[in-house]
């Protein structure tokens, strides 16, 4: 046996040398005396083995084998230990081990429910929910909020988190007041910043700005893994009374995560989890400025989008809240009617008929007019199938010509008069040349936006993105929309949607669209440099306790409105002297959207899930996990 692995290790009982014992038996022994006595000894380089423990409870959390062991009643010790021994707690380097501690108890209950169960009986609880209070700091909370979101996910664990009663409460305050903690206690000011937190954060491997971006992903992740765990309780109807408070609700729907979490639902999968039930329906229905919110967000271009719309549809059709809500959803709801399929929901469209034809609450005019349309629209689709395709094509060629007039007089400035012409060629376009309706929707938005009419834009562009092929995918209507919701200050809608465009040009052979040396459209990196100021995660907070201090430099505050000079709309800074903006209208060679489907299956897939936050496929209760 070599002479240098033959000497004994100077630490007795170290757990490295136990991990790397060959007999079993006095393995487990040893790990069983480890986890047994860890917490009442005061010895330096306690971190190390709690970090090594952290790193295999993320590698490999359904292992049973530490849990068999004592690891959950270990680390609900050492929490307990860092809350009442601040001593201890500050000597070496043990200030990290209430966080390694709650964040292993997270990962281990994060996929199976028996460990959960064992994790309850160990009584990690009440240290997870003193952590969750603000006993240390934020950075705890991170982990405790996890933890317990976990924990409250299993039916037979739920009831133990329930019966503390205040988590429910300390999770909602958490979720509203997330962002302005994170910032207000770490990223403002970067010379204060406690270093076991910026090594947490980065790992040792970055300065200042990597520390502020983990800053935000982290304050993203503590807001929405609150949301997580208060969407456990919103599944009982005895805890929607306390979750539907209107201070809370209306908070919800810029509750999105930023840019940085593209895993998450957030507010609105909580909200979707309220509508459910009667009792939210009420409260939400009665919550103002939430119908408008509910309603961007269905016309979004993400995998939020049919949450909301679920939403909208559940409003509508209960008897207790049409009323209050009809004339704010229909429009919405019409100019979605022509979806086919949203991801895994198909024939969302005829779902969103049915619900409209249904509905017998007292409503305007407007909102009647635009359901008896869509109901039209549908017989019309069906009188077409039994028409002979001689009459069709008339009818193509017929809209074809009232569209060229129409491009005609755009060319010449009457923007007006080209608006109608697109009108008129809508009314003649058989229903199934989806193609050639995209395009007249897109160009009347063109003309709307031209017009300073951003509401008639975001519509029309909603209809033709709807009739799209793969939905929500037409770029130059995600870029009239973009431009339209600039014109409206909706600072988040617009980015969405000029990000996604950006993705788009670079998948398109149109040379109007296509990226040219992989180079973004200034004119789209203007709009998406503003915009991501305008919606930056931390902008509120900052507005509210003032701009980013650093030592010897004057106070910034990211996310304040800049001089107009500097940050020129996109629909002013597009629009040429001719009243085109960069793309020009859509025509005839518009790429194919009907009988191109190779196409769109040989793209490049990870583009199609490249949107702004990320493709959200339902709200899945366990949220993808940080790697610290």
């Amino acid at each position: 046996m070599d002479k240098a692995s033959s000497q004994e290790c100077p630490y007795p009982g170290c757990f490295f040398c136990v991990m790397k014992e060959g007999n079993p038996n006095k393995r487990r022994s040893c790990i069983l005396k480890f986890f047994r006595d860890l917490p009442s000894q005061d010895d330096d380089g306690q971190v190390l083995p709690i970090s090594g423990l952290w790193n295999t409870a993320m590698a490999h959390p359904n292992d049973p084998e530490f849990i068999d062991l004592g690891i959950f009643e270990c680390m609900s010790a050492l929490i307990w230990k860092g809350l009442k021994n601040r001593r201890w707690l500050s000597h070496d380097q043990n200030i990290y081990i209430p966080y390694y501690a709650a964040h292993i108890i997270g990962s281990y209950t994060m996929n199976m429910e028996e460990f959960a169960e064992r994790a309850v009986e160990a009584g990690v609880i009440p240290p997870l929910v003193e952590l969750l209070r603000g006993r240390l700091t934020w950075v705890e909370q991170r982990v405790a909020v996890r933890a317990l979101g976990h924990l409250a996910t299993y039916q037979t664990t739920f009831s133990a988190v329930a019966n503390h009663g205040e988590i429910l409460e300390l999770a909602i305050q958490l979720g509203m007041s997330s962002l302005e903690i994170v910032y207000s206690h770490f990223y403002q000011y970067p010379d204060r910043r406690l270093s076991y937190h910026c090594d947490l954060l980065t790992r040792g491997m970055g300065g200042v700005e990597m520390e502020s971006r983990k800053a935000e992903e982290w304050a993203s992740q503590l807001q929405c893994w609150s949301l997580q765990l208060i969407n456990c309780f919103a599944f009982k109807p005895e805890f929607l009374p306390t979750l539907c408070k209107p201070e809370f609700l209306v908070s919800l729907p810029v509750m999105w995560g930023g840019l940085v979490n593209e895993n998450s639902p957030a507010g609105i999968g909580l909200l979707r989890t309220i509508c459910q039930h009667k009792l939210g329906r009420g409260p939400v229905s009665s919550c103002s400025g939430m119908m408008e919110a509910l309603c961007n967000i269905a016309r979004s271009s993400d995998d939020w989008q049919y949450m909301a719309i679920e939403c909208l549809l559940w409003l509508l059709q209960d008897p207790n809240t049409s009323h209050k809500v009809v004339d704010k959803v229909v429009p919405t709801l019409v100019d979605l009617a022509e979806i086919t399929n949203l991801g895994d929901h198909k024939k969302l469209g005829d779902s969103i008929v049915s619900v409209l034809q249904e509905c017998n609450s007292s409503m305007g005019s407007r909102s009647r007019e635009l359901i008896e349309e869509t109901v039209s629209s549908r017989q019309r689709l069906k009188w077409e199938k039994s028409m002979p395709k001689e009459d069709l094509h008339i009818k193509q060629a017929a809209a074809l010509v009232v569209k060229l007039e129409g491009n005609s007089l755009f060319s010449s400035g009457d923007i007006a008069g080209a608006a109608e012409k697109y009108s008129e060629a809508l009314s003649l376009c058989p229903m199934r040349s989806k193609k050639e309706r995209v395009v007249l929707y897109s160009n009347r938005a063109q003309c709307h936006l031209l017009l300073q009419q951003p509401l008639v834009a975001i519509s029309d562009a909603t209809r033709a993105l709807s009739l799209h092929n793969p939905v929500n995918r037409h770029a130059k209507s995600l870029w009239r929309r973009a431009q339209a919701y600039d014109m409206l200050g909706l600072a988040k809608e617009s980015l969405l949607d000029a990000i996604l465009f950006i993705n788009e040009c670079s998948q398109s052979n149109d040379p109007d669209l296509s990226m040219r040396q992989n180079k973004v459209p200034d004119y789209a990196e203007r709009l998406v440099k503003k915009q991501m100021r305008a919606a930056w995660l931390f902008k509120e907070a900052a507005l509210k306790h003032g701009g980013v201090h650093r030592k010897g430099e004057e106070r910034e505050v990211y996310g304040n409105e800049s001089d107009d000079s500097e940050w020129e709309t996109a629909s002013e800074s597009d629009i040429g002297d001719d009243g085109r903006d960069h793309m020009g209208l859509d025509d005839d060679e518009e790429e194919e959207v009907e009988g191109h489907g190779e196409k769109w299956k040989n793209r490049d897939k990870s583009a199609d899930k490249a949107s702004a936050k990320g493709m959200r496929h339902g709200y899945n209760i366990k949220l993808a996990e940080e790697e610290m």
